[in-house]
């Protein structure tokens, strides 16, 4: 946890430095508050997955990159989601950036576990943005469209990402599902 909370202290700060942007002007940007930036630069805070998602789209960059460094270009990677899986925050949401965001390839892909119970919606994502959807394990319920759409093991869903949307375990048992993030160009 506290790696993690290093790497998006400097790259939180590295985003607002390369945009000239004071410590108001990323609050304005991101819809956070400049005290929460200020103790996140500082790696004494570990924001939600919610906070991220806003800071991403505020500096108009992947979810990934501010979890870990991207890539080298063409670099062969394997990876287990056991070795990634982390909870950035708190909540009951653990996420396994298996591929980070490579602007070559313009996705980011994740593993997200959901806890029994979780539910989470999400704000609207930068325009262009297309989410698709694997479930691997457990029922999990997918808001599109204002309405809770059932979602049950080898169940795929592609989807517009700039709209209000939402994931849900109604269930008892974790929910796994593999979420592939579409940058538009």
């Amino acid at each position: 946890m506290q790696e993690i909370n290093q790497y998006l202290a400097q790259r939180v700060k590295q985003l607002r430095q390369e945009k000239g942007w004071s410590l108001d002007q990323a609050a304005k940007e991101t819809g956070v508050s400049k005290a929460m930036l200020g103790q996140i630069e500082r790696g004494e805070s570990s924001p939600t997955v919610a906070r991220l998602w806003k800071i991403a789209s505020g500096f108009h960059c992947s979810l990934s990159s501010l979890l870990e460094p991207a890539p080298t270009p063409q670099q062969t990677l394997k990876r287990h989601a056991d070795d990634l899986r982390q909870q950035p925050s708190q909540g009951e949401m653990l996420v396994a950036p298996l591929f980070s965001y490579d602007p070559s390839k313009g996705f980011e892909l994740f593993e997200l576990t959901l806890a029994p119970a979780y539910e989470r919606i999400s704000e609207p994502h930068e325009p262009g943005v297309t989410e698709h959807i694997v479930v691997i394990s457990g029922v999990m319920e997918l808001l599109l469209d204002g309405q809770w759409q059932t979602l049950e093991p080898g169940d795929a869903v592609r989807f517009a990402a700039d709209c209000e949307h939402g994931y849900r375990n109604p269930g008892t048992v974790p929910v796994v599902f593999h979420d592939l993030i579409h940058y538009a160009r």
